[in-house]
């Protein structure tokens, strides 16, 4: 009667085996203790880097590594120290700190602390040390140009560096509302610049907004030299939801190029408080900027399958859709990004838990006396799959 009984159940699990193989999958994890410990180890976070295979072998393309040893190089494979790059560039970025008890505790916390390289991290030094890392890499790839760090008057940032400078903006810069306030820390940081610019005609800085958690790894003022007419410049992906990424933002310095992006920001900024404030923690702006852009007419979404530049009238401005791939590329954990990385990566943006990766590309940069950028995107790239503890 068992052996029958047995054979009865499994008949009329049949259909669920053929129609719904992953049941049987999680039946058996929950079954086989050991395979469950196993599937809690590969969804934890590691606190050192993780290799793996580096995508995009074969293409020609694509960064070729031998380890963390490029056999090709990217574009910018000369000697950085001594380069002009970066004159009339100022990059601008929000940051601030939160001084709050929850903050004091977390410093104080030893459960807390993160090691990179030989160095310990609390939970608000984490952020200090994304930002002096973001720094860095601009006085390498673009030493000429300026930081700007645009942040809440009430807010200390301990950071003294050569061609940086605090800009303090009223606003709410609470965690929940941050990035509804880099949009108007955007545009009041604009209509600033547009009032200096009625003052000094003659004096024109470009402007790159990006968040702080990117790596510049390229000469990014040649997108002023090869694209003449645009107004403001924006990266765009092949996702359907959020083909825009609101991380780099390019605004020409001329009066008219500051006019029409702080124009189009403003129209960015009232759709965001009028339909997207339930996302306003996450991705209300990168929605928003979507919304604003596809909902002009003449635009063809198609365009952001192809990963070429292209320029659109939106509005009254003259707006340079650039690719991701190219001047915001993320390691391979995000979307889109699994064919390897581009000979002509430019910024490297390091989103979420690929924090501590940002950290560990800049000490093996500068800890290896033979490496160069491109090892060094080796690195990135043959790490970038991991969920890091940052």
């Amino acid at each position: 009667m068992r052996v029958c009984s047995g054979w009865r159940r499994f008949l009329l699990l049949l259909p669920v085996i053929f129609l719904f193989p992953h049941i049987i999958s999680v039946l058996e994890l929950h079954k086989d203790p050991k395979l469950e410990h196993r599937h809690q180890r590969q969804t934890k976070k590691f606190d050192h880097l993780v290799f793996g295979p580096a995508a995009g072998e074969g293409l020609l393309d694509r960064l070729q590594c031998q380890g963390t040893k490029a056999l090709n190089k990217t574009h910018f494979s000369f000697s950085l120290r001594n380069s002009k790059f970066g004159n009339g560039i100022s990059f601008v970025t929000v940051f601030t700190t939160y001084n709050s008890t929850v903050d004091s505790l977390v410093k104080s916390s030893s459960n807390e602390q993160v090691s990179v390289g030989n160095k310990s991290y609390n939970k608000v030094e984490r952020s200090l040390a994304v930002l002096n890392t973001f720094i860095s890499f601009i006085e390498v790839t673009m030493p000429q140009s300026s930081v700007l760090i645009l942040t809440d008057p009430a807010s200390t940032i301990p950071v003294h560096r050569n061609r940086v400078t605090l800009y303090p903006i009223q606003g709410e810069y609470s965690r929940d509302k941050l990035m509804l306030q880099r949009i108007r820390s955007y545009i009041v940081f604009l209509e600033q610049k547009l009032e200096e610019q009625s003052q000094f005609p003659g004096q024109i800085s470009h402007y790159i907004f990006t968040d702080s958690d990117v790596a510049v790894v390229d000469d990014l003022g040649q997108i002023f030299k090869d694209y003449l007419l645009f107004d403001l410049a924006l990266t765009f992906r092949n996702n359907k939801e959020q083909p825009l990424n609101s991380g780099f933002i390019a605004v020409r310095g001329s009066q008219d190029g500051i006019r029409r992006a702080k124009v189009f920001l403003q129209e960015v900024l009232q759709v965001y408080s009028s339909k997207y404030m339930k996302a306003s923690r996450m991705l209300g702006d990168q929605l928003a900027l979507a919304w604003v852009v596809k909902s002009h007419p003449s635009f063809n979404t198609k365009r952001f399958t192809r990963q070429q530049p292209f320029e659109e009238k939106i509005g009254g401005a003259s707006v340079l859709f650039l690719p991701c791939a190219t001047y915001n590329w993320t390691p391979p954990e995000g979307a889109g990004q699994f064919h390897g990385m581009p000979l002509d990566v430019k910024v490297v943006h390091f989103k979420g838990s690929r924090k501590r990766l940002m950290l560990e590309s800049w000490n093996f940069l500068n800890s290896t006396p033979s490496s160069q950028l491109s090892d060094m995107l080796c690195l990135i790239l043959k790490s970038g799959r991991t969920k890091y503890d940052f």
